[in-house]
């Protein structure tokens, strides 16, 4: 019996799930040390002068890494979206790669989301992080729109 050879499709299939799986071990990671940093909080928004000076420094450190996370998630996000729609696949393969991508954003967007509930209550602006919220959910709902398709919005 011969091996057949995989497709240009299926190996960036498995290139993008295995990328994914990668991608989420961080953002879970992320989630963990920033959860571990507010884990002296008893109700959000929190009163940050109430936490001692160590605790403070905990919860802005890890809320800055979980916030860079957000920002270069958000950027690679939006290059494979980018990537995905230029390549040559059919529409079908183009759903699966959406699909997979579509998963990884459901779940990391519930881990960004700490970043607006896990706050303390005076919390100064930050455009940059809005600016990547609103990007991300650019990004998601062109991945959703992909895999619903045209058909699924005129039905």
């Amino acid at each position: 019996m011969s091996e057949q050879t995989p497709s240009a499709f299926e190996k960036a299939r498995a290139g993008l799930w295995v990328s994914l799986q990668k991608h989420l071990a961080a953002v879970y990671s992320a989630e963990k040390s920033f959860l571990a940093a507010t884990s002296f909080v008893e109700a959000f928004p929190f009163a940050l002068h109430a936490a001692t000076e160590e605790q403070q420094a905990d919860y802005q450190q890890a809320r800055r890494a979980l916030r860079d996370l957000y920002t270069d998630e958000t950027t690679q996000l939006g290059t494979l979206v980018k990537a995905i729609r230029t390549k040559s696949y059919t529409e079908d393969e183009k759903k699966q790669l959406y699909l997979l991508l579509l998963g990884y954003l459901d779940i990391a967007a519930s881990v960004f989301a700490l970043l607006s509930t896990h706050v303390p209550t005076k919390l100064p602006e930050d455009e940059e992080l809005a600016t990547t919220m609103d990007t991300f959910e650019r990004v998601r709902k062109f991945a959703r729109l992909n895999v619903k398709g045209l058909a699924g919005l005129l039905g």
